[in-house]
C-alpha cells in the first residue's frame, strides 16, 4: 500500500500594513523577525539576508563569516508572492542542495485599507523523504505560529 502524501502546513495572519511594506520587511529585514532558535551556523549568527531575485539565495552567516544557505528564491513577485526552497533535514541541519528541499510559499494579499493577509505555507514536504513526517509534525500547529507572529510584531 503506498504511503499517504504529507499534507502542506499553512499558517496566516493579518498585518496592519500595506502588502508592499510586508514584502519588504519579510525579504529585507529577516534578522528582525527570524526566530532565534532557527539557526544553522554553529558559531554566533551575525546576520541573515535574501538576494532579491528569482535564483537568489537566502542565507545566514556567523561571526567568522561562514555562510550557510537556507535555500533559493524560486519565485520573486513583489509585493505579492515569494517562493523559496527550504534546505533542512529532520534533525534541523542544513542540506547542501535543493534535491531533498521542500518549499515555502509566502503570499501577501491586501485585506482592506492598510491591512494585508500574510499566508505562509510549507509545501512539498514529501521531498524530505524519511524525515518528512517528523518535519510535518514539528511545523503543524495553530496559526499564526512563531515565525508569522514575530514577523507581524516587527511590521
Amino acid at each position: 500500500m503506498p504511503e499517504s502524501p504529507i499534507p502542506d502546513v499553512r499558517k496566516s495572519i493579518e498585518v496592519k500594513a500595506e502588502a508592499r511594506r510586508c514584502f519588504e520587511v519579510f525579504t529585507e529585514r529577516m534578522a528582525d523577525w527570524w526566530p532565534p532558535s532557527h539557526v544553522l551556523v554553529t558559531r554566533p549568527r551575525a546576520g541573515l539576508a535574501m538576494e532579491p531575485r528569482a535564483g537568489g539565495r537566502y542565507y545566514e552567516w556567523d561571526v567568522d563569516g561562514l555562510e550557510i544557505d537556507w535555500g533559493r528564491v524560486l519565485v520573486w513577485e513583489p509585493p505579492y508572492r515569494l517562493r523559496l526552497t527550504w534546505r533542512i533535514d529532520g534533525r534541523w541541519q542544513s542540506i547542501p542542495d535543493d534535491e531533498r528541499a521542500s518549499e515555502i510559499e509566502v503570499v501577501f494579499t491586501p485585506a482592506g485599507p492598510g491591512t494585508t493577509r500574510v499566508e505562509l505555507a510549507h509545501v512539498r514536504l514529501d521531498k524530505h523523504g524519511a524525515d518528512a513526517e517528523r518535519i510535518f509534525k514539528a511545523l503543524d500547529g495553530p496559526s499564526p505560529g512563531e515565525t508569522l507572529q514575530r514577523f507581524s510584531d516587527v511590521v
